[in-house]
């Protein structure tokens, strides 16, 4: 019998969790009873990083978390990045370079490139790298991506990428 009932802060709005399961994930209760639609699932393993969401603005796999452990914490989806609705300049950045394809990964990539970003403004291409070896991709090679984190690190700084010269 599922009587738990808790509350979960999403994107800045309380959720009520009725009739829950203590073992649902939270990229379930995202998806399936919030309506968060943007967060992905694809291995549900922690592997590939497309149910990537900030979780008190630390960077968690969603698929790995239980729903009712974050009862009290800020939950923050791909929605929840612009809550006006306009796109970010990291997902203006994406589209503008190419990098979104099938789409599948996108959310978990600028979810996980906002959130490499907060924490550093100038990264090194090795330290992109690093930060976006948990999240997979089948459609693009990569090379997109990075062009599209790095138009968005020279836009911040001021600069001109190098993408942007040719």
């Amino acid at each position: 019998m599922n009587n738990l009932v808790y509350s979960l802060t999403v994107n800045g709005h309380v959720h009520e969790v009725r009739d829950a399961w203590v073992g649902e994930s939270l990229l379930s209760v995202l998806r399936d009873r919030i309506g968060a639609y943007g967060t992905k699932g694809a291995c549900e393993q922690g592997e590939c990083g497309s149910c990537s969401v900030l979780v008190d603005g630390e960077l968690v796999c969603s698929c790995l978390v239980l729903a009712a452990s974050v009862t009290g914490s800020s939950i923050t989806t791909i929605e929840g990045l612009s809550p006006d609705g306009e796109l970010t300049d990291v997902q203006r950045a994406f589209i503008d370079a190419g990098a979104v394809q099938c789409g599948f990964c996108t959310p978990g990539l600028i979810v996980a490139v906002h959130d490499l970003l907060d924490e550093n403004p100038a990264p090194s291409p090795l330290e992109v790298r690093e930060a976006l070896s948990g999240n997979l991709c089948r459609c693009t090679g990569y090379g997109r991506i990075f062009a599209a984190v790095e138009a968005v690190i020279a836009e911040r700084n001021g600069t001109v990428s190098e993408e942007a010269d040719a």
